[in-house]
């Protein structure tokens, strides 16, 4: 059995993350999942949340929105949405959206934009949540 896996992160934009890595775990649309070497192959869409992987006994995060994980032999491919690395949030901007998005939340205006605002809200705190778990595992710096 191997003892690492491919994991490659990939929105429409641009390629995320490629690397070996010895774990990956993520949120899928029914609860977070997790991955070692040799897992049986699997498709999950992916929900709002941090993607987090072991490589060199460190563990790094990524916020990912939408999208899809494939696992298939010793890969992991994400296709999702949004995908950022927590060193490359934008900590003022999360907390601008996030302070935005309770606002508008509290308002209770139409169905509609609720949901919307929620999903926002949803959002913003869960890169914020990236960012914080990076730093407690050392692996994003405090700027």
């Amino acid at each position: 059995m191997a003892k690492e896996l491919r994991l490659e992160i990939v929105t429409p934009d641009r390629l995320v993350v490629s690397s070996d890595v010895e774990y990956v775990g993520a949120p899928g649309v029914l609860g977070e999942f997790g991955v070692l070497p040799g897992h049986v192959p699997f498709l999950s869409a992916l929900g709002v949340g941090n993607l987090h992987y072991n490589k060199g006994g460190k563990t790094y995060y990524v916020f990912v929105s939408g999208g899809f994980a494939e696992v298939s032999g010793d890969k992991v491919t994400v296709l999702a949405e949004v995908a950022e690395r927590a060193e490359e949030i934008d900590v003022e901007r999360a907390r601008r959206a996030q302070e935005r998005a309770k606002e508008r939340v509290s308002k209770q205006q139409e169905a509609i934009d609720n949901a919307r605002a929620t999903a926002a809200l949803q959002r913003a705190m869960a890169r914020m949540s990236c960012r914080n778990a990076a730093q407690s595992a050392g692996t994003c710096s405090m700027s």
